[in-house]
């Protein structure tokens, strides 16, 4: 109880429903870093999944459905991106319907966004088990 007599707020809190059966338990790690310079975002986990999708669909379009944004939003982040870096990411394919692929720039980019964020993620879990001293488990995405 606090000092006037009322209940403290952790002592009128409900407890926490149970755990679903096989439910784990571990509390997940997320890491956000990106890389960003006085003109706008250079790169981040948004981006490079963006261009890691154009890798695999060789489409824009589709890579932004399977990322949930619409294809003006994915267009539009692409653009502010290049314009930052100076550099194309993305390049047609042979005609319009033909669909996109990555500029080495951008295969690189990507690649090296990937490589940087994964590294980090584990060095942020190790240290999470260590300062926290609690098993942990990365975030994967649904």
């Amino acid at each position: 109880m606090s000092d006037r007599g009322a209940p403290s707020r952790a002592e009128t809190a409900l407890p926490p429903e149970p755990p679903a059966p096989g439910a784990d338990l571990r509390p997940r790690v997320r890491v956000r870093i990106w890389l960003e310079t006085d003109n706008g975002l250079f790169v981040g986990l948004g981006r490079a999944q963006l261009l890691a999708n154009i890798a695999k669909y060789g489409s824009l379009k589709q890579a932004a459905e399977h990322l949930g944004m619409s294809y003006r939003a994915a267009w539009g982040k692409l653009r502010e991106s290049e314009k930052v870096l100076g550099f194309q990411l993305v390049a047609r394919r042979g005609r319009r319907r033909d669909g996109q692929v990555l500029t080495p720039f951008g295969r690189l980019l990507m690649e090296r966004y990937l490589r940087w964020f994964e590294a980090v993620e584990r060095d942020a879990q190790d240290k999470a088990r260590e300062i926290f001293g609690i098993p942990v488990r990365p975030y994967v995405q649904p």
